[in-house]
Formats: structure tokens, C-alpha cells, sequence
């Protein structure tokens, strides 16, 4: 069975107003889409062509579908115009007892002032569907922050004697970035920052301008400043597990995730920040995330190999008058960002045509997904 999914994009400040537009081919507005949440998380559920939502579709589907209860994934297309928060997501167990805990304090899950809003952990991978996607994510090894402190000269002395002491980590320096103490020497790094020249850090030091732009004095720049900044082409993946610090700073891209809504926020936003609770979750390993290509499954489809049972997401690249065949191990939802293929149920016989930016639930029951037609589809499906 083929369910058409539709969903309002969310209109958080750092979207685009033109990204999602572009990809669905109508004109963009003034108002910010940051993301469209092809799911049953009752963050904001998609909505099926029965007007129901997608978790009451599930919880009564129809005689015969072979679904259940709850999605062990979420799937969304991200377009983002400025960065996102820097963040890190919780482990499983860490979720549950930080949920317990402000259930227990009689928090509302909606409350701004909430961290844990469900019990799930929340790793994740992005794959760009622009040309190009930047992102910081990772803590970069401490002898590179060290040559760009440098760079910036005496005014991140402080920061880098607190980083040469930090037993190859810097996550103690990062909690002195975050607190009170240390607002005069991030006002003078990120004005430092803003003449510093580096051949190697470049990139980094534009960055840091522009996001003090965008958030000006936030402590969260310098931290920016202690993180690996990456570019991913069109069809990169960059996968994050948790407690790896993070932030998406433009383009547009598919992300797949666990079920889950928890984010533990660490500055560049006005939105709740729990500074001692991030610091809890924070992975303190130092290192550059790999890039997650995909991996030929058959002709036309691949598939990004992660290591989560949550998940999986391959992606089909067909063309006129030819199919690729998607295998469905489990309920699944595909999205086009390309082109105008129409998927075919292998067991029902049953057709959609995708345009960019739309969406189909796939009941487990139909085994493959044939794709014809010129365009690409990415399937998310529960992991293996």
C-alpha cells in the first residue's frame, strides 16, 4: 500500500525562504521553511490523503496494511539559511533518565524551558541534496584549535592555556565558554577573530565573522572556533551518534533520525539552553566525522550504511525508461529531490508519481519498491 504524505514546513528562524521552494518548483515567500517532518512524532506529525494524522492513520490503518504502532525513525528534508544551534543529542539511557526526571518535576513536554521531550535517543545523518552543504560537527584535535588560537593571537591566550592543559580533550574549556567567567575573553577572541589572518583557518575565521552577524557576542562562536568545519557535496552523508557536538550551518538535505525530538542546545540560538545537561552528553573524543558515501546495493540504488538499528536510507537514481528496485524491509516512507519518478508497489501494483519534495508512506507488506521515470528518491526504512 502507497500512502501520500503532506506536511507544513516549520518556520524556525534559521530556514530558508527559498531552498524548499526552489525544490518543489513554486515561488517562495517570506517566510522561513526549516523543516518538513515526514513522520508520526507528535512534534508535528505528517498528515496522510485522509486528512488524519499520521500516527492515527497508524494506531487504524486500513483492512490489510501491515503497519505498526509507532515509526522507529523520522525522516525530514532541512534547508537551512543560517546556522542551526550547536547541539548534541542524548544516548538511550540518557534520554530516559533525563525524561524520567522532568516528568517526574511536573515540566510540560511543550514547556520552552524543557530538554528531554520524549525518552528516545536521537542519532542522525544528514545527506546533502545542494551542491554544497557546510556544517561544523565534531570537536577538532586540540593541536589544530591550538595553531588557530594562534592565529588569533593574544587574545585566546586564555583559552588556549586552558586547552593545552586539557588531557586531549577540550570539554572543559568549552563549560568555561559557556559560563559567566569567561565573557570578557570571548568578546575579545571573536573581536580578534574578526583581523586574525591564517592561510589554514581561513574558512574558519570567515565563519566565525559571519555567525557573529547573525548572533552577536554568543559564546557559542568560539566554540564554533573549536569545531571541524566540513563541506559536503550533493549525495555526501555525515552521520552523528550521540553526544557528538554539532551545527548545520546552510544548504539543503535529507536527514533521517531516530524518533526523537531531544537536543541539548550550546549557544547560536535564542531557544532554551541547558549548558550543565549538554555538558553531560558532550562526547569528549577529539576527531574529524567521517563522510558517509553510499554504497551500491543494485543498479541505480545505494545505500548509506550506518551504525544504528533505528534506520537505514538508501537512494535510488533512475532514468528514463529505466527502473531501479528498492528493497522495503519494513514500513517505510520515500521522498523525491529530483525529477518526477513514479514508485510502484512490487505486490500491490499500486503508482505514485513524486514531484520534488513530496512523499509516500510504503506498507511493509510490499516487499520492493520499483522506481521509474527520471529522478531520485531517497527511502527510509528501520535498520537492519
Amino acid at each position: 500500500m502507497l500512502v501520500p504524505l503532506s506536511n507544513t514546513p516549520r518556520d524556525y528562524a534559521w530556514g530558508s525562504t527559498t531552498l524548499l521552494a526552489d525544490l518543489e518548483g513554486r515561488e517562495p515567500t517570506e517566510v522561513r521553511e526549516a523543516e518538513v517532518w515526514f513522520g508520526d512524532h507528535l512534534g508535528s506529525p505528517a498528515r496522510t490523503a485522509d486528512g488524519r494524522t499520521l500516527d492515527q492513520w497508524l494506531s487504524d490503518p486500513p483492512a490489510g496494511a501491515q503497519a505498526p504502532q509507532r515509526l522507529p525513525y523520522l525522516l525530514k528534508l532541512l534547508a537551512a539559511a543560517s546556522p542551526l544551534s550547536i547541539q548534541a543529542h542524548p544516548s538511550l539511557t540518557q534520554a530516559a533518565i533525563g525524561f524520567a526526571r522532568e516528568e517526574a518535576a511536573g515540566i510540560p513536554v511543550d514547556a520552552p524551558d524543557r530538554t528531554y521531550r520524549d525518552a528516545n535517543h536521537k542519532p542522525e545523518l544528514i545527506v546533502a541534496v545542494s551542491d554544497r552543504f557546510l556544517a561544523l560537527a565534531g570537536l577538532r584535535p586540540l593541536d589544530a584549535s591550538l595553531r588557530l588560537l594562534a592565529a588569533i593571537g593574544p587574545a585566546a591566550d586564555g583559552l588556549a592555556v586552558r586547552l593545552r592543559g586539557a588531557d586531549d580533550s577540550p570539554v572543559a574549556a568549552i563549560a568555561w565558554l559557556l559560563s559567566s567567567d569567561a565573557a570578557a575573553d570571548v568578546a575579545a577572541i571573536i573581536d580578534a577573530a574578526r583581523t586574525a589572518e591564517s592561510a589554514e583557518f581561513a574558512a574558519e575565521l570567515e565563519l566565525a565573522c559571519s555567525i557573529d552577524a547573525e548572533y552577536p557576542g554568543d559564546a557559542g562562536i568560539v566554540v564554533a572556533l573549536l569545531m571541524n568545519f566540513l563541506t559536503l557535496r550533493k549525495g555526501d552523508g555525515l552521520f552523528l551518534p550521540a553526544g557528538v557536538l554539532h551545527a548545520y550551518l546552510s544548504g539543503l538535505g535529507v536527514e533521517l533520525m531516530a524518533a526523537s525530538d531531544n537536543v541539548l542546545r550550546g549557544g547560536l540560538t535564542p531557544k532554551h539552553i541547558d549548558v550543565d545537561e549538554l555538558l553531560v552528553v558532550l562526547t569528549p573524543e577529539t576527531g574529524v566525522p567521517p563522510i558517509v558515501v553510499g554504497s551500491p546495493v543494485s543498479a541505480g540504488v545505494s545505500r548509506y550504511t550506518v551504525p544504528v538499528d533505528d534506520f537505514a536510507l538508501l537512494v535510488a537514481h533512475s532514468a528514463e525508461g529505466a527502473s531501479a528496485t528498492l528493497p522495503v524491509a519494513g514500513i517505510a516512507i520515500a521522498v523525491a529531490t529530483e525529477g518526477s519518478p513514479t514508485i510502484v508497489g512490487a505486490r500491490s501494483g499500486a503508482r505514485h508519481t513524486l514531484a520534488p519534495g513530496t512523499a509516500v508512506l510504503v506498507t511493509q507488506d510490499e516487499q520492493e519498491l520499483l522506481v521509474e521515470g527520471e529522478g531520485v528518491v531517497f527511502l527510509a526504512t528501520p535498520g537492519q
